[in-house]
C-alpha cells in the first residue's frame, strides 16, 4: 500500500483546488526554502500553478526550486492531474505575482510579515468570499481537495496554532527545520499583536488576521461553504486550517492528506495534531528512493516534503487505482519534460 489508509471512496465528480498566496513572512532570511532566495518566493505560487496547469512556467525563467536544487512539488501534482484527469482550479487569495493562466480571484491582498501588528487585515473578507465560492463549487463537485502554494506558510501556520492554544510543531521545506527562527518570529509576532498562547482560541479569524496568511483564511472559508466530502491536501499548514475550522465549530466532512515526508518528520508533529483535532489523515509515499532521478530522491533526504497539494494529489491517483510505480513513472516523465532531461 502506498497510501495509508487506502481510500474507500470513489467520487463521481472530484475537483482539485489550489489556493495561492504570498506572505511577507517568507522574506525573513532562513524561513523558507520554497524558492532559490527569499525574494524569489514571490514568484513560487504563480510558477507552481503554471506548471501544474500547463507543464511549463511563464512568470520566471525556470520552475520553482529549493536552494539545493530540489524540484517544486508541483511536479508531483502535475503527474497526478495527468493520470487522473481531475480538473484543477486555482484561487488567488493574495499574490504579489499573478500566474499567467486562468484563476479565480478573491480580490484580496498578500499577507504581511507576522511581526507586524496585522498579518492579514482582510481575513474576514477573504473568508466570506471563499465561503461563497465553496457553496458554488458544491453544486459542481461531490469531492474537493484543497491544496496550497504559500512560501513561508509553515511559520504563519505555527503562529495561528499558538494563538489558538495548540503546541503544533510545523514542518519545513528545508531538510534541517529552522525551528528556532520560526519560534522567534512567532514570539515576536505574538508580542506585536498583544497575544499570548491560546488567547484567541475563541476568535479563530482574529488569530488568522494577526498571525496567519491569506491561504488559511481562504481555505477555512472554502470548507465552510463546501457541503461535500473535503480533503485538506497538505501538511502542517493544513493542520492550522483544520484548527481554525474546529475552533469555529464547523461540522463538515473533512480529512487531511499529506506525504510520508511530512508525516515522518520528527521536527514536526503532524500525526499527533491530526489525531488531537479528531481528523482522519491519509499518508502517501511515492517511493522516490527507487527513482532514477536525483532531484526526486532528494525528497527522501527531507528536502521540500510537501506543497501544491502533493499528498492529496497522490491520494487522488490511488483512489483511481494507480500504483506507486505508475505514479512515480508519471512523475519522472513530468520531471524530464519540465527540466528538459532526456
Amino acid at each position: 500500500m502506498w497510501v495509508e489508509p487506502y481510500p474507500d471512496f470513489s467520487p463521481e465528480k472530484p475537483l482539485f483546488v489550489c489556493i495561492l498566496a504570498n506572505t511577507g513572512t517568507a522574506k525573513i532570511p532562513g524561513i523558507s526554502a520554497a524558492g532559490k532566495s527569499p525574494e524569489m518566493t514571490d514568484y513560487t505560487p504563480a510558477a507552481d500553478a503554471e506548471l501544474v496547469e500547463t507543464g511549463s512556467v511563464f512568470s520566471i525563467s525556470e520552475p520553482a526550486m529549493c536552494p539545493s536544487g530540489a524540484p517544486t512539488p508541483a511536479v508531483l501534482t502535475r503527474a497526478s492531474m495527468l493520470l487522473t484527469g481531475i480538473p484543477c482550479l486555482f484561487i488567488n487569495a493574495g499574490l504579489n505575482i499573478r500566474p499567467k493562466i486562468p484563476f479565480i480571484d478573491l480580490n484580496s491582498n498578500p499577507g504581511n510579515d507576522i511581526r507586524n501588528e496585522r498579518a492579514v487585515p482582510d481575513a474576514a473578507d477573504i473568508y466570506r468570499a471563499s465561503a461563497d465560492l465553496g457553496r458554488k463549487l458544491s453544486k459542481l463537485s461531490d469531492f474537493v481537495m484543497i491544496g496550497e502554494s504559500v512560501p513561508g506558510g509553515t511559520t504563519t501556520a505555527m503562529g495561528v496554532l499558538r494563538a489558538l492554544g495548540h503546541k503544533g510543531r510545523v514542518s519545513s521545506s528545508f531538510p534541517d527545520n529552522p525551528s528556532d527562527i520560526k519560534e522567534r518570529v512567532v514570539e515576536e509576532g505574538m508580542k506585536a499583536s498583544g497575544l499570548s498562547f491560546g488567547s484567541l482560541k475563541k476568535k479563530p479569524l482574529h488569530a488568522v488576521e494577526c498571525m496567519g496568511d491569506p491561504m488559511i483564511a481562504a481555505a477555512s472559508g472554502l470548507v465552510d461553504g463546501l457541503n461535500v466530502r473535503t480533503i485538506l491536501a497538505g501538511g502542517t499548514q493544513m493542520v492550522s486550517v483544520l484548527s481554525v475550522i474546529k475552533a469555529m465549530g464547523l461540522k463538515r466532512d473533512v480529512s487531511i492528506a499529506t506525504t510520508c515526508f511530512v508525516a515522518n518528520d520528527k521536527s514536526a508533529n503532524f500525526r499527533e495534531m491530526a489525531e488531537l483535532l479528531g481528523c482522519q489523515s491519509y499518508i502517501s509515499d511515492p517511493g522516490f528512493s527507487q527513482s532514477a532521478i536525483a532531484g526526486l530522491r532528494m525528497y527522501e533526504k527531507g528536502e521540500v516534503k510537501e506543497g501544491v497539494g502533493a499528498g492529496g494529489a497522490m491520494l487522488a491517483a490511488a483512489m483511481q487505482g494507480y500504483s506507486q510505480k505508475e505514479f512515480r513513472g508519471k512523475t519522472e516523465e513530468v520531471y524530464r519534460s519540465v527540466f528538459s532531461i532526456s
